[in-house]
């Protein structure tokens, strides 16, 4: 199995004031390390075979931000159509107006086989390993679940979503979630 990791151009998007985790470090720094923990095999599996999710070693957490903040009853929200890229069904995200950023606990880098991009013709290299995301989990949270609309995408098997199932549990594991955190919408944002 090839284990070489590339970045792809989908993940290039979480950027400073983005609203998505960013990093202080390069994209290429972030699939170098994917790259390094696939070769020790120090990976887990994802939603679906051909995706799998590395955990990022404590000392390189801090470079990553975390966009959430936990919902509170004085949270004021702000919800906008929005759409992932060109061509994909725009979707309403929610921000939080006011609220304390968290801190990062922990880092998933999320990592998807050539063989999956490829059914929906979202490979951009002939082989391996792309990366595709990475989400700063808030600290005190051991495991932050795929958002619903990412899911729903996914499920519904819909533009830019990769052929996956939900159980039931997990589709409220999502819900619950997202009803208590949201991204901090920040005065940069696009």
């Amino acid at each position: 199995m090839n284990n070489r990791v590339k970045v792809n151009s989908f993940v290039r998007r979480q950027v400073k004031s983005s609203g998505k985790t960013y990093s202080t470090l390069s994209f290429e720094e972030i699939a170098s390390y994917a790259e390094a923990q696939l070769e020790k095999g120090d990976f887990k599996t994802g939603y679906r075979d051909g995706v799998i999710l590395i955990n990022v070693e404590e000392k390189l957490v801090k470079h990553f931000i975390c966009p959430f903040t936990r919902l509170r009853d004085d949270s004021q929200l702000t919800a906008t159509m929005i759409r992932r890229r060109p061509g994909e069904e725009p979707y309403i995200q929610i921000k939080a107006l006011n609220g304390i950023a968290l801190t990062t606990g922990s880092v998933d880098l999320v990592l998807y086989h050539h063989a999956v991009l490829s059914e929906t013709n979202e490979q951009e290299f002939t082989e391996g390993w792309e990366l595709i995301a990475f989400h700063a989990i808030p600290e005190g949270i051991k495991e932050m679940p795929i958002g619903p609309i990412t899911m729903m995408r996914n499920q519904l098997q819909l533009e830019g979503g990769t052929k996956g199932y939900f159980s039931a549990d997990q589709w409220a594991e999502s819900v619950k979630f997202w009803q208590k955190y949201a991204v901090l919408h920040t005065t940069n944002d696009n």
